[in-house]
């Protein structure tokens, strides 16, 4: 907006400038104003009538100065709405947030994606920054970031919160554009919004009070990822002597093995995204956790009544329960054994070690009131995939045992975060077939060498298990 003449200063080149006719009309009433005070102090201080006269100018300014005061709360010196004074941005560059109220609404505020997202810079002064200011030119909030030191460079790992219409792609072209080079990125959920040491307490007080939690701590750490414990290889020429593994493991960009608390080797793969070696000495920390705290699995029970009146009782086994198992297989009939293990029948006692050890999953127990074992439920963690195996005795058989059973199984893959579960068993295993149809999800039919691989793909909720078995949960002292 165009200026007055007479307005008090204009701007030139940044630097205020007074106009001469101004200074004029200043030093003009500055004189006129000492010749007026000079003569009111001569008439006051010679006249006859100096003190009353005196008076009356108090009067008089007092007034003057109570009529200023009414005036100007009544007519505030404002300027005009606009023309506020303020100085115009240079051409091209934008007011902030805090310089103006936007019309359109912000799309961050609005719907939002959380993503996950790695990738590798310079290990140079600023590198980071530019990161976060190409992240800011898409409109992306970080909401934390934890680096991982390298060698060569680091690898910076980012929460972040993205507009709704923002897609992944645009999101790794911007970073590679800013410096970032082996650029990874997913959804990411809200769980993700717990910072790295809280997470490691957690998943360390878990493992602590379960030896089945392990393994399910690991993919929780580390996101998809396939573990596996195997037995440890000697050295080549050593015989029997020591491990391959060293003690404090070994980190092989994608792979790390570690030793495992039993004796073997832990193999943690994840080809997708290499480990870092942050990433490595978490494992590690958990591992030697585990190993400290030796085998440990809950000892809460629970007390099934079943339709005829039967007590029966649900618990976690482990391979102290290894000689009661083997009873149990004398007990059973040649077709229950085949439907379960698929394979030679003297061979079945050997599985149980590998099945009991909860290093390899979970297992269910069902012993009557005299304490003898006649039923056990397997949830067995299967690298990437998780399996359920029932086998029941065969005087105990089709009394809900075997749905409730892989009812609860399920329930576990679900607190475990699992996806799917899967049973090998044969098509004219009606029960194992009928008490998967039970839980409600939906089911995948797969023929794989002559046995029947039935999926149930864990996006629903379990609903309420038909059945009359009644269920008092016992917590052992």
């Amino acid at each position: 907006m165009t200026r007055k003449v007479s307005d008090v200063t204009r701007t030139k080149n940044g630097r205020p400038v007074h106009h001469w006719r101004r200074d004029v009309v200043e030093l003009a009433a500055l004189f006129t104003a000492v010749a007026v005070a000079d003569a009111v102090a001569n008439l006051v201080g010679h006249g006859p009538d100096g003190p009353e006269l005196l008076l009356v100018s108090a009067m008089v300014l007092v007034a003057t100065v109570g009529f200023h005061t009414w005036w100007s709360r009544r007519h505030g010196h404002a300027p005009p709405t606009g023309d506020t004074g303020a100085r115009p941005l240079p051409s091209g560059q934008q007011a902030g947030p805090s310089d103006r109220v936007s019309a359109t609404p912000d799309p961050v505020a609005g719907e939002s994606t959380l993503w996950r997202m790695r990738t590798t810079v310079k290990d140079e002064p600023g590198s980071l920054a530019a990161l976060c200011a190409a992240l800011a030119g898409q409109r992306v909030d970080i909401l934390s970031l934890q680096t991982h030191p390298l060698a060569d460079g680091t690898v910076d790992e980012f929460l972040l919160r993205a507009p709704g219409d923002l897609a992944g792609s645009d999101i790794t072209r911007s970073v590679a554009l800013a410096g970032g080079s082996d650029t990874w990125i997913e959804r990411a959920d809200t769980h993700d919004l717990v910072d790295a040491p809280t997470r490691m307490l957690g998943l360390a007080a878990r493992t602590a009070l379960d030896a089945a939690e392990l393994p399910l701590a690991l993919r929780q750490l580390l996101g998809r990822c396939t573990i596996r414990s195997l037995p440890a290889k000697p050295v080549a020429g050593s015989g029997s002597g020591p491990e391959a593994v060293p003690a404090e493991g070994v980190l092989e960009d994608t792979v790390m093995r570690l030793r495992a608390p039993e004796g073997g080797v832990l193999t943690v793969e994840r080809p997708y995204l290499p480990f870092t070696p942050t990433e490595f000495a978490r494992v590690r920390a958990l591992v030697e956790l585990d190993a400290r705290l030796g085998p440990r699995v809950p000892r809460s029970h629970d007390v099934l009544t079943l339709p005829e009146g039967s007590d029966i009782t649900v618990r976690r086994a482990d391979v102290d329960d290894l000689e009661a198992a083997k009873a149990m297989h004398e007990r059973c009939s040649q077709r229950t054994l085949g439907m379960r293990y698929h394979g030679p029948i003297g061979d079945a006692d050997r599985y149980l070690n590998h099945l009991l050890s909860p290093r390899f999953g979970r297992t269910l127990a069902v012993q009557t009131a005299s304490g003898r074992v006649v039923g056990l439920g397997h949830l067995l963690w299967d690298g990437d995939e998780t399996e359920v195996a029932l086998l029941i005795e065969d005087a105990w058989q089709r009394r809900g045992i075997g749905s409730e059973l892989l009812r609860r199984l399920v329930g576990m893959a679900v607190e475990a975060g699992c996806e799917s579960v899967y049973a090998v068993t044969q098509s004219s295993n009606t029960g194992m077939v009928a008490a998967m149809r039970g839980l409600g999800l939906p089911l995948d039919y797969q023929i794989e060498e002559g046995t029947l691989v039935i999926t149930a793909r864990l996006e629903t909720p379990l609903g309420a298990t038909e059945g009359t078995v009644g269920i008092t949960r016992v917590e052992a002292p």
